[in-house]
């Protein structure tokens, strides 16, 4: 596990989180941050990853703003700052700095790149699915997707959005109109888990729900097997 810079699109340097298998990795993963940077909860999602033969890297999509932000949503002060930092985040530039990774990834791994996000990650995994060569993309509780629906049409490799049936940020109306909007798309898998809040799949602190957790981990596992290698 090391800290690594990555060439942009531009031609400037952004750090990431790098953590490595024991042996020759049998493809790679781009873990997409939540709304607190790359936090210990991201590094640990890596740490599994790699654990489990892949190559995962994790990129600091806030560095343009300040590099470096860790949050903890259970500080009430620092979810306010999280929020405000996700107003300021220029999406389309984070799509571009996760381009950049998955280029970065293809090369190192010298296989397949998948990517997985959570909150305004799983967000930027549709939107990486509709607008980059990623092979497959997994979002957790993935925010605003009734908006991006019009981008769906350009999902050309395999995609699977957990729901959390009770998220306080993506409401019933919202969850209703992504099942309608991509229930019948070929590329597209979709899991809800009743009853579960925004954030269930958290590696620490009090969002975190166990069984919902371990159950969407267990078929993104399999997702990527089947899908990355």
């Amino acid at each position: 596990m090391t800290n690594v810079t990555i060439a942009t699109l531009d031609g400037q340097q952004m750090p990431a989180y790098r953590a490595d298998p024991a042996g020759a990795p049998k493809g790679a993963i781009v873990v997409i941050q939540e709304i607190f940077g790359v936090n210990a909860g991201i590094r640990r999602k890596c740490d599994t990853l790699a654990a489990a033969g892949y190559l995962a890297i994790a990129p600091d999509l806030f560095w343009r703003m300040e590099p470096g932000i860790e949050l903890d949503p259970d500080v009430d002060a620092e979810m306010q700052r999280a929020l405000s930092i996700m107003g300021d985040f220029d999406q389309d530039a984070g799509i571009r700095d996760i381009e950049a990774t998955i280029r970065y990834a293809r090369a190192e791994s010298g296989g397949k790149v998948g990517a997985v996000g959570y909150c305004l990650g799983g967000r930027l995994a549709y939107m990486t699915a509709a607008r980059t060569d990623v092979d497959a993309s997994v979002g957790y509780y993935a925010v605003g997707i009734d908006g991006l629906l019009g981008e769906k049409h350009a999902i050309a490799n395999p995609l699977m959005l957990h729901i959390a049936g009770d998220d306080g940020f993506v409401d019933e109306t919202t969850q209703a109109a992504m099942h309608e909007g991509l229930d019948d798309h070929p590329k597209v898998t979709l899991h809800d888990y009743p009853g579960e809040d925004h954030g269930f799949a958290t590696e620490f602190g009090k969002r975190r729900s166990d069984a919902a957790a371990t159950l969407a981990d267990e078929r993104t596992a399999a997702f990527f097997a089947e899908h990355i290698g």
